[in-house]
């Protein structure tokens, strides 16, 4: 095969090149050709895109915690028949060591307007001796009207506006028992409604700061609330198709640098119906109140003085209510009246805290919830510590002294009186 002329001079003229190009040069084109090798090899890679973040889903928005409380209420008994079923079913004859609540609370923002609080009680008394039912305590549903949260819907089965003890979690509260007083209002301080609350942002920090702080809050209910329930107290059927309302107005003012005061008042107004399986036989009421319900309603002040170290915390109310006359074996309506009044000092040792406290109750009128709705004179005086070992472990020693009075269908003037210590241990998770 012949090569074209042009073609053999420049394959002659290369190797011509390659021969005559001196040792040196060729090291600085080889040098040069390296370094140009090492500038590519070290020239960066283009950046990755960064993917964003995935969002939550709102399973993942819901939080889980709980508490739960044992105790012993018969250290130094004087009397085994004082008793207050409304209180704790395991004070007196026959009672032992006892689960007093078991529960585990479900809550979360699963978006910037809703909000969801599901609470179960693992530890359920159906009587004295039927023990550790299953039972809800909460399910409601917070709707906002505005991202701030500052006006809300609440939706459910809820704690009824009525009462700062009875709004206190049991899991904050010092006494080991509510006072008779506005407790015998709302069994289970609970119900079906709906609700409306107006919180300002500032108090919205406030009432959480309150909790988080270890000064016995109620959390937030609002400034001002108003609402309509059932009426027949919470895990109960609708008895008369009418409903409770209700209304509360609380402030939590800030006087100086950190002292913090809550005055409030609050009322509520309907009919309960004292259904029939609450009724002894034998025992009168009147045709109207089987059908439409006995008037209820009530009226309350409240003061509470948050312990910075010196606490004080005082309620009362009057009203009217279905109650069990002796003198005609019947259940009537009455009037009402009674509360209490608590003092506490706040100590911190170390990461421990120490809170001391005495309150005394008194109250006259009927408990509706209990059978034959019994009338109750009620003087108590407790003299108490709770003693913060750890976030996770509280331990409360209570010694009661008291004087009831129950009148029934079964005994019209049931009196006893005596004196216990209390013992709780309470485990926060």
């Amino acid at each position: 095969m012949k090569l074209p002329t042009v073609m053999r001079a420049i394959l002659m003229a290369g190797l011509v090149t390659g021969f005559l190009i001196p040792e040196e040069a060729k090291a600085q084109v080889a040098d040069s050709t390296a370094q140009a090798a090492s500038v590519v090899v070290q020239q960066p890679a283009p950046a990755t895109v960064q993917e964003a973040p995935k969002k939550k889903a709102w399973y993942d928005k819901i939080s889980l915690r709980g508490y739960a409380q044992v105790r012993y209420n018969r250290l130094l008994e004087t009397n085994p028949n004082l008793k207050c079923d409304q209180c704790d079913k395991s004070i007196g004859e026959g009672g032992g060591v006892f689960l007093r609540r078991g529960r585990l609370i479900f809550s979360g923002d699963v978006s910037d307007r809703l909000s969801i609080y599901i609470q179960p009680d693992f530890a359920s008394s159906a009587s004295s001796n039927a023990l550790h039912f299953f039972q809800l305590r909460d399910a409601y549903f917070d709707v906002s009207l505005d991202k701030a949260k500052v006006y809300r819907f609440r939706v459910g089965q809820s704690k009824i506006p009525y009462g700062f003890e009875n709004l206190q979690s049991s899991s904050n509260r010092l006494a080991l028992d509510r006072n008779d007083g506005l407790n015998s209002a709302i069994a289970n301080e609970r119900d079906l409604g709906i609700f409306f609350y107006w919180t300002p942002e500032v108090i919205q920090e406030r009432f959480k700061m309150l909790t988080d702080a270890g000064l016995k809050g109620t959390g937030n209910y609002g400034v001002f609330g108003i609402g309509i329930y059932n009426g027949q107290t919470a895990n109960k059927p609708e008895a008369n198709n009418t409903q409770h309302i209700v209304t509360r107005f609380s402030y939590p003012l800030l006087v100086g640098s950190k002292q913090i005061i809550e005055p409030g008042i609050q009322a509520y107004k309907g009919r309960y119906v004292v259904t029939p399986d609450q009724v002894s036989s034998g025992v009168g009421i009147a045709e109207k109140y089987l059908k439409e319900g006995f008037d209820d309603e009530r009226i309350a002040a409240s003061l509470v003085v948050y312990p910075q170290p010196f606490g004080f915390q005082a309620e009362y109310n009057v009203g009217r209510g279905p109650e069990f006359n002796p003198e005609n074996n019947a259940i009537e309506v009455k009037n009402l009246h009674g509360g209490y009044a608590q003092a506490m000092y706040r100590k911190e040792v170390g990461s421990q805290v120490l809170i001391p406290f005495v309150k005394v109750q008194h109250y006259e009128g009927g408990k509706k919830h209990e059978r034959d709705a019994p009338g109750y004179s009620v003087y108590e005086t407790e003299i108490g510590v709770e003693w913060l070992v750890h976030k996770s472990v509280e331990l409360t020693a209570d010694y009661s002294i008291g004087d009831r009075t129950i009148r029934n269908a079964q005994n019209f003037d049931n009196r006893q009186h005596g004196s216990r210590l209390r013992l709780q241990a309470q485990f926060n998770f």
